[in-house]
């Protein structure tokens, strides 16, 4: 999802107005000392009427001033935001960590922009192929736009959580589980199984666009678990071993008929032996029985001439 496909009333983050609560917090601290001063002078004199006036007008509003103070206190730990909104409305986000102080109207929420780290349940997709799979997914993710997460949707943890199974659906069935049966001359297509580092860049480019309208970016996924479906994972073991016995098989096969080549070539240039076709055919059997052969041979010592 581009910027352009975003919602038109989409939030973005920007700046408000804060400042160091350290300054405010001396300016408070002096306002109580100077009514707690006025209180003890108040109650060991004896003031007339006058003085009285006098001290409650001073009294009360430094009273107030300390109260308003305290009211625009707050705190923000490191890879914290606050967001400031003033009677529904969004007037910035803070990002600088401390003791802060805004306008005591102001609202403050905060929002944590740490790495977060959450690990899919094992889901049951359909691959390409329509082989039922078991998949998992590990997922990094950290709030990016603190305005989009907090008021584009309801619940952006929640929100995680379903685009992250949504992912991770469409991930495992636009690919199949491995490479299928042997087939010689085909290029190789992406696999689940096989093809690791394009599966997991292809699953954070589409967390990364799914989840761009909560204001939240992936720093890092990859596949936890991959496995067959347990109904079928018995047959496609011996899918899987039958494919590699052929592999083997075909392997073997190709050395052998290379050897065998080989060896009536050097026969024939170096005049060793002169076969006719029948004795030729059947060297290259009894070659081929050594050469594929699973069990040792054993030798058969002939006494006689070649034509016996």
């Amino acid at each position: 999802m581009s910027d352009s496909h975003l919602p038109m009333n989409a939030s973005k983050e920007r700046g408000t107005w804060s400042t160091s609560g350290y300054a405010a917090l001396l300016a408070m601290l002096a306002l109580v000392v100077l009514v707690a001063a006025m209180v003890v002078y108040i109650a060991q004199a004896q003031p007339t009427a006058g003085a009285v006036l006098g001290f409650l007008a001073v009294v009360i509003p430094c009273g107030l001033a300390t109260v308003f103070l305290a009211a625009g206190f707050y705190m923000v730990q490191p890879n914290q935001a606050a967001s400031l909104t003033l009677f529904g409305s969004y007037q910035g986000t803070d990002r600088t960590t401390g003791l802060r102080w805004t306008w005591p109207w102001l609202s403050k929420t905060k929002v944590s922009v740490r790495a977060n780290n959450i690990v899919s349940e094992k889901l049951k997709v359909n691959d390409l192929r329509g082989n039922p799979i078991e998949i998992a997914t590990n997922v990094v993710w950290r709030v990016a736009d603190t305005a989009q997460a907090l008021y584009d949707v309801d619940d952006y943890k929640a929100f995680v959580d379903v685009q992250v199974e949504a992912a991770v659906r469409s991930i495992g069935a636009r690919y199949p589980y491995d490479d299928g049966p042997y087939n010689d001359g085909e290029t190789v297509e992406i696999t689940l199984r096989g093809s690791h580092e394009d599966v997991n860049r292809e699953l954070r480019a589409e967390l990364i666009d799914r989840l761009r309208v909560a204001g939240i970016t992936v720093d890092e996924c990859g596949l936890t678990h991959l496995a067959y479906a347990p109904e079928i994972a018995g047959a496609m073991l011996r899918r899987q071993q039958a494919e590699a016995v052929i592999g083997a098989r075909r392997k073997l096969v190709e050395g052998a008929v290379s050897m065998v080549e080989m060896a009536l070539q050097q026969l024939s240039e170096k005049q060793v032996v002169e076969l006719d076709d029948e004795r030729r055919a059947a060297m290259v059997s009894n070659l081929m029985v050594v050469l594929c052969g699973e069990r040792e041979t054993q030798p058969v010592v002939n006494a006689g001439s070649l034509y016996q």
